[in-house]
């Protein structure tokens, strides 16, 4: 848990763009003061993160990490986190692996990966994402 006082910016990572907008609207539903940031692969993400090629943006608190996707998949962008983004960097994001597989191994692969704080199952709904934010940030009320 990162005990955050508030959770600033959230980044969607999904290479369906209806996906990032459904759960941008989800979160938005929680009237929470977040922004929100999408990427449609991994490393469009890395590039967020690491701050390349645009204004620097703020840190994602949180990555909503979705596993299928062209250029670089999940698994690819988790071991991109691990080798380039700084340890300081990684203290300040929660990443929750976001998938429709129901596939086991992928399960158990993110449990085991220490940089992976959740794994959720989509479809994901408004419930889903307030019992996220509530399970790792310490908000006063959502």
């Amino acid at each position: 848990m990162n005990n955050l006082e508030r959770l600033n910016t959230i980044l969607l990572v999904d290479d369906d763009d209806a996906s990032n907008f459904l759960h941008s609207i989800f979160i938005n539903k929680l009237d929470m003061d977040v922004n929100i940031n999408s990427a449609l692969n991994g490393q469009e993400a890395i590039d967020f993160i690491l701050g390349k090629g645009q204004e620097q943006l703020e840190l994602p608190c949180m990555v909503m990490l979705d596993l299928r996707m062209p250029v670089m998949d999940g698994w690819q962008f988790m071991n991109a986190y691990e080798e380039l983004v700084p340890k300081k960097l990684k203290e300040q994001i929660t990443i929750v692996l976001v998938t429709i597989s129901d596939n086991k191994e992928d399960k158990e692969r993110a449990v085991n990966n220490k940089y992976i704080a959740d794994f959720a199952q989509k479809p994901l709904s408004d419930e889903t994402f307030k019992a996220l934010i509530q399970k790792h940030y310490s908000l006063a009320a959502i």
